[in-house]
């Protein structure tokens, strides 16, 4: 197995990602064959670079706040473009807008979910009581 090496250069096996990310080997293995991740090869091995951690990384956060896979090689993309153009730019921050105006929605309907759960579990407590 690949360790971790010290200093700018850090590498990491597959097997310490999904480790320390947990995840399957299976989802990180997806990711490279989507185009997300680009580790190099020594033999059978895979050995994923700083920059191939921080995707993972966002990646992972990505997906949890709803991108899709799409969205995140898109952003990707963007980012990793050697010259970053007004319409790149644009198209960036277009992105991001939506992404926050549909998390804002989501934030409000699971607040209003909580006071709806909230008001149940105190009626819930309050027939409880009828019960001692």
């Amino acid at each position: 197995m690949l360790t971790k090496t010290t200093g700018r250069n850090d590498t990491y096996s597959i097997s310490q990602l999904a480790e320390e990310f947990s995840v399957t080997l299976r989802s990180i293995r997806f990711y490279e064959n989507q185009g997300l991740l680009s580790p190099t090869r020594q033999g059978q091995h895979r050995i994923f670079s700083s920059r191939d951690r921080a995707r993972l990384k966002l990646i992972l956060r990505g997906k949890r706040l709803g991108f899709s896979l799409l969205e995140i090689q898109e952003l990707f993309n963007l980012y990793d473009a050697d010259v970053q153009s007004k319409g790149q730019l644009q198209t960036m921050l277009n992105t991001i807008r939506h992404r926050q105006q549909k998390l804002q929605q989501q934030q409000t309907d699971i607040n209003l979910i909580m006071m709806e759960l909230s008001a149940a579990e105190r009626q819930c407590y309050k027939q409880l009581d009828k019960y001692e």
